[in-house]
């Protein structure tokens, strides 16, 4: 239930993104925007006189959402995540127990010291038969 919530909410952030791109880039910013491109100088009057006011509103609203989104995203894939890492992080902790041998004191570890193995003498190849 999880991953179809997240899949939702991953689908609902993407729509929410290229929402607020094309908000932003209707808005007649200091340089004339996107809008002053299909309307010319009067692009703000295409959607009316108030037009700058209510797509600041919504790039605001729209904003805020994203952040919401964002952020609940990151919570949720983290959950998740975690969930799913739990079976190797207990397999983990069980093979690091069974590697680590606990030393006693002293630091004898029940092996005796000894030198390192000689190499062995190079063998002579046998003499062939003679009739």
């Amino acid at each position: 239930m999880a991953s179809f919530f997240l899949y939702v909410c991953i689908t609902l952030f993407i729509v929410v993104c290229l929402f607020l791109i094309l908000v932003v880039l209707i808005q007649k910013g200091r340089g004339g925007g996107l809008s002053s491109a299909f309307g010319g100088a009067g692009g703000n009057t295409a959607f009316g006189s108030k037009t700058g006011d209510v797509l600041t509103w919504v790039t605001s609203v729209v904003f805020g959402i994203f952040l919401l989104l964002a952020v609940g995203l990151n919570l949720l894939s983290d959950s998740i995540n975690r969930r799913a890492a739990a079976p190797f992080a207990t397999e983990q902790i069980i093979t690091d127990e069974v590697l680590t041998e606990e030393v006693p004191a002293g630091g004898d570890t029940g092996q005796a010291d000894s030198a390192p193995a000689a190499p062995a003498p190079a063998e002579e190849p046998a003499a062939a038969p003679q009739d």
